[in-house]
């Protein structure tokens, strides 16, 4: 006789799906926000992709994940984790750099 796991694996599943997928959509669209009212001169100044760069990938990983979250694409989840990882180096890298730079208190 061979065991299986319980009927309700897939709906565990796919919520756990969906939580992360919001999570990591929550994270980018909060690191796009940020980086669309930041002057474009700055990014120069302190040595990383320029402001273009940076809404790209933001906003294109974004609107992956929503269309992830809507229609369950085969690797949103990928695109979505492509994209928290781009948020998160954003958030803690750029724009402690910014943030630096715009105010003179510096990141961390």
């Amino acid at each position: 006789m061979a065991l299986s796991a319980p009927l309700f694996y897939q709906t565990v599943v796919l919520v756990l799906d969906l939580v992360v997928g919001l999570i990591a959509f929550g994270l980018t669209v909060v690191s796009f926000g940020h980086c669309l009212i930041q002057r474009a001169d700055a990014f120069t100044a302190i040595g990383t992709l320029p402001k273009p760069g940076w809404l790209a990938l933001l906003g294109g990983t974004a609107l992956l994940g929503l269309v992830h979250i809507v229609y369950s694409l085969p690797f949103g989840l990928l695109v979505q984790m492509i994209g928290a990882a781009a948020g998160l180096i954003y958030l803690l890298d750029v724009r402690a750099g910014l943030r630096g730079l715009t105010d003179g208190r510096g990141g961390w």
